[in-house]
């Protein structure tokens, strides 16, 4: 019985990120080799032209068809990578070319299913395809993501989220985790496995698995926002409410919430219960702590708290995820 591969396409451009383009085949064919004769999916890269493109690492890809041929085509699954620039200031900035974000918008419609990798989010906002939806890029071009697009539910925290037939992934390494969703909803969850093994991955992180430490997730802030963030991670025990935190800056509830809408892009609350949660998420790595007292000293004062604000954020339990990605504890 002969087997049809499912056709892969990868957009291509001039600066395109070449992790964003190289990660996903890598996974596809480790997939090819594991399912005994199966063969899985066929990638194309399509580009503009087949004149080789240049990424940003500076490394030449040399596309396999044009975005006029991949037209033509029935695409299985359309992955669409991203590119940014960083300025004198050295903030990042994801780029949005209008002819590439006409040829996502023509694919897409040839396309079961769409993936953006990294901040190629941008280009799928850009086309109108995440308009309503839920969606994540890097943590770094979020704020540009929300900013752009009002129309978009911007999350920056998991590593990717799925709305019906539209993806999107967070930065870098967590293409591969993406990869390895997209071969598990395909040909399920012991396939993946075998790949995960081969990439000496865990298979697979939560797509609510956080990507990146959220004291570390904005850019540089003014005096009295370091000092009240500050505040805030060595005082989690305390109720820390909008009132406690206007109180110990020394200025009123209005202009606190407003500090925080432009330069952290959230509000007190969701800042203070996101520092609450990367507290317990580390504890769970890294201790033996029970639960009850991870719940006290991170503010959560009780266990149903932890564990609804660990569903709402993350999508899955303390204890799912500390047997997940608990490190070893030294003794």
């Amino acid at each position: 019985m002969s087997h049809i591969r499912r056709l892969v396409v990868i957009v291509l451009f001039e600066g395109v990120d070449l992790l964003d383009i190289t990660g996903p085949p890598e996974v596809f064919a480790l997939l090819r080799r594991e399912m005994e004769g199966d063969p899985g999916y066929h990638v194309s890269l399509a580009a503009e032209s087949l004149q080789p493109v240049t990424t940003c690492a500076g490394v030449r890809v040399v596309p396999d068809i044009t975005f006029e041929d991949a037209a033509r085509r029935r695409i299985d699954t359309l992955l669409v990578p991203g590119s940014v620039d960083v300025d004198h200031r050295r903030q990042i900035h994801a780029l949005v070319d209008p002819d590439v974000v006409a040829r996502v918008k023509e694919l897409a419609g040839r396309s079961r299913r769409i993936a953006s990798v990294c901040v190629g989010a941008h280009l799928l906002a850009a086309a109108g395809l995440l308009d309503g939806k839920r969606a994540t890029t890097h943590w770094s071009t979020a704020r540009q993501l929300a900013a752009d697009h009002p129309a978009v539910d911007v999350d920056p925290d998991p590593i990717f989220i799925r709305q019906g037939n539209i993806w999107t992934g967070a930065g870098l390494t967590a293409c591969l985790d993406l990869s390895l969703a997209l071969v598990a909803e395909d040909f399920g969850e012991p396939a993946a496995l075998r790949v995960a093994r081969q990439l000496v991955m865990y298979l697979k992180r939560p797509s609510g698995q956080s990507q990146f430490s959220v004291p570390l997730e904005t850019g540089p802030t003014s005096r009295r926002m370091d000092q009240l963030r500050l505040h805030i991670s060595q005082h989690l025990t305390r109720p820390l409410t909008v009132a406690d935190l206007a109180t110990h800056a020394s200025i009123g509830e209005r202009h606190l919430n407003r500090l925080f809408r432009d330069e952290m892009g959230t509000t007190p609350g969701a800042y203070v219960e996101s520092v609450r949660l990367e507290a317990a998420r580390s504890r769970l790595e890294t201790t033996d702590d029970t639960l009850d007292r991870i719940a006290v000293l991170c503010g959560f004062k009780t266990i149903d708290t932890l564990i609804r604000v660990f569903r709402r954020r993350l999508d899955i339990t303390p204890t799912e995820y500390r047997n997940r990605f608990r490190h070893a504890v030294t003794h």
